[in-house]
């Protein structure tokens, strides 16, 4: 790529270009962070679907660096162009391989649309050609659109509430001001098209092929990741469309649970994690302003954690080798316990 400046282009809530050198740097920084007092060993074979930023990005970083793993990362991802930058992802994953070779470690990864059972039958042929027996499996896919393999028809996810319209406090990240919105409610097509995008459904297709091909291996665990938040986020979040789809998730993972147990005794979690700014949450009405204060108070109180040092406690915690994760009534993992604290929650 020729030599340029390489400065912000936003258009909404999307940072539309990438630094390669800030994308190199943020690695860095999260593989230093698993390595630091690394047991080095403790998962074989790992999947992380979503691999290229924000939770899914950490939790390759951490099976491979901390954990020992060898890794399959899925994700679709924009190379350079001429003048025009790669994608954050793909210079995420640049470095992240650079850093594995360099230490004899191993990560693999398959571009391309996670949710077309193209990608899935590669990766699946991948992981059978290596002799990979997974026992651990990472789903952690986050996209406005979907296509369902089966139909063809096309899925769009909407941020919107259900019941009556909703009105609040957000950040407009193009001006840095404090904005008024108002969305509609959302109709039944709404919710079914976000529960098709962002609920289970893809997740369960993943487990099915990999069972089926053989390359699962004895006692495999895998995990989706979720989010719960204040009840002051409910209405638009998981009081709304977004929480129909989580719902849906956490259905998933009951019935992934039963399926990998019978079959290898292995288990399916979710994982309740904190909230972090990523394109997804950006694109969330009022959350932009709760993330910016909820920041600004844990951070204070040194109980703010960025994505790698939420996996790193994650898997320390609940999901490392060894490790017998302690679950919430509802059999999810809440590993943003110390975001929901009530002092911080009164704070906000």
């Amino acid at each position: 790529m020729p030599a340029q400046v390489i400065a912000p282009r936003i258009r909404g809530f999307i940072c539309l270009n990438a630094h390669p050198v800030g994308c190199a740097a943020n690695v860095r920084e999260q593989v230093d962070l698993m390595s630091r007092g690394a047991p080095g060993q403790g998962i074989k074979d790992a999947l992380v679907i979503g691999s290229s930023t924000g939770y899914g990005l950490s939790s390759l970083l951490c099976t491979v660096f901390r954990y020992g793993a060898r890794a399959v990362g899925v994700c679709l991802e924009r190379p350079p162009n001429g003048d025009k930058p790669a994608s954050a992802g793909w210079y995420n994953l640049a470095e992240a391989h650079r850093l594995a070779r360099a230490a004899g470690r191993s990560i693999t990864t398959v571009n391309g649309d996670a949710y077309t059972d193209e990608i899935r039958q590669r990766t699946v042929k991948l992981l059978k050609d290596s002799g990979a027996k997974l026992d651990t499996i990472v789903y952690s896919l986050a996209s406005p659109k979907r296509v369902d393999p089966r139909t063809g028809t096309t899925y769009a996810s909407v941020l919107k509430p259900l019941g009556a319209t909703y009105r609040s406090k957000s950040i407009s990240l193009g001006s840095d001001q404090i904005v008024e919105v108002e969305i509609a409610p959302a109709t039944d097509a709404d919710v079914e098209a976000t529960r098709k995008v962002m609920g289970g459904e893809d997740w369960e297709l993943w487990l099915a092929a990999l069972l089926e091909a053989g390359v699962v291996g004895p006692g495999c665990r895998t995990v989706a990741y979720s989010y719960i938040g204040p009840e002051l986020t409910y209405p638009i979040y998981r009081s709304g469309t977004i929480g129909k789809a989580k719902e849906h998730l956490e259905q998933t993972a009951i019935a992934l649970d039963r399926t990998l147990r019978e079959a290898v005794g292995g288990a399916a979690y979710i994982s309740v994690n904190k909230a972090l700014v990523t394109q997804a949450s950006s694109a969330i009405p009022v959350v932009p302003l709760y993330i910016s204060i909820l920041y600004k108070l844990m951070k204070a109180k040194g109980t703010h954690e960025g994505t790698a040092a939420q996996i790193r406690r994650l898997y320390e915690t609940h999901l490392g080798p060894g490790r017998t994760p302690a679950l919430d009534a509802a059999g999810r993992i809440r590993i943003d316990d110390w975001e929901m604290d009530s002092d911080v929650q009164r704070e906000v």
